[in-house]
């Protein structure tokens, strides 16, 4: 089964996992009754699994994916991006995910690690992967890409950020993951504005689920300069841990209280944004499950998303 087909018929539900860095992080996620097993019962059309800058943690990324390949209950997918790595480098990584059965991709620029200023590789935009690819494996491979609703912080422009999206289209993609957006009045322009540029792919949404204060502002303004809307952040304030979030100076049973109190509030808010993408008409949910079942099964729930 290819995933650029599933969209034709249905609204595509996925996951993302990362793969841990520790033995125990990796037998939680693997073994019989792990995590992995546990969001396999929720039925995702596909897994993709995510591995760090310039390659880092590559290993487990593979490992993660010839698990989902060999249990064969949804299809494995993997994120590569251009970081520190050269056309014989990519070409030959690129190889060995098709030997283990992983022919599905999102085709990434990458984030520069600390200090760079380039990719530091033959290729430094993924307009570049994505040609690269169809150029050495043809059909081989399903490609995704990256879309910014809120425009890539690195663009000049939110209308360049859209001209190099219809690129990556044009250059082969077969559809469209969007990176993590709470703005859901900017996601409508840009969802109404990338159709109007000629965007026909698919578009498969980016969730990730409101669990952890530290984690959700880390997210959004860390690398991505996403805009927290004003409920999201009436969340955060009600459950706000002083002196700081990062650094908790309250008794353990306060912060324990507004820990829970944030999950159960931010997967409500969680469930009301999926039914929102649903009501635009986008083709797909991706949430990112942060190697965590347990929350995602009940905003799956919630959502009436686990009968599709």
């Amino acid at each position: 089964m290819d995933i650029k087909d599933l969209f034709r018929d249905k609204l595509v539900l996925s996951f993302e996992v990362f793969p841990p860095k520790t033995d125990a992080g990796m037998e939680k996620l693997c073994k019989e009754d792990g995590e992995l097993e546990k969001l396999y019962a929720l039925k995702p059309d596909y897994i993709s699994c995510t591995y760090g800058a310039g390659g880092t943690n590559v290993g487990k990324n593979l490992e993660v994916l010839t698990r989902i390949r060999k249990d064969g209950k949804t299809i494995p997918m993997t994120h590569f991006n251009c970081i520190g790595s050269t056309k014989e480098s990519i070409r030959d990584t690129l190889s060995g995910y098709l030997d283990h059965g992983i022919h599905h991709m999102l085709a990434l620029r990458g984030d520069f690690p600390i200090g760079w200023r380039t990719t530091g590789g033959d290729l430094n935009y993924a307009t570049e992967l994505v040609s690269f690819v169809r150029q050495e494996f043809g059909d081989r491979f399903t490609i995704a890409v990256a879309g910014s609703p809120e425009g890539h912080i690195e663009s000049a422009s939110y209308k360049d950020d859209i001209r190099f999206l219809k690129m990556k289209q044009d250059c082969g993609a077969d559809y469209i993951m969007t990176q993590l957006c709470w703005d859901m009045e900017q996601f409508k322009r840009w969802f109404d504005e990338i159709r109007k540029e000629g965007i026909t792919i698919p578009v498969d949404v980016g969730v990730m689920p409101i669990l952890n204060a530290a984690s959700t502002i880390n997210m959004a303004l860390s690398r991505n300069a996403c805009v927290m809307p004003r409920k999201l952040c009436e969340i955060i304030s009600r459950n706000w841990i002083f002196p700081n979030v990062f650094a908790p100076g309250e008794s353990e049973e306060d912060v324990a209280r507004k820990k829970a109190e944030f999950m159960e509030e931010g997967i409500r808010y969680t469930i009301d944004q999926i039914a929102e993408y649903r009501s635009i008409g986008v083709n797909g949910i991706h949430l990112y499950t942060l190697n965590r079942s347990g929350p995602v099964a009940r905003i799956l729930d919630a959502s009436g998303l686990l009968n599709l």
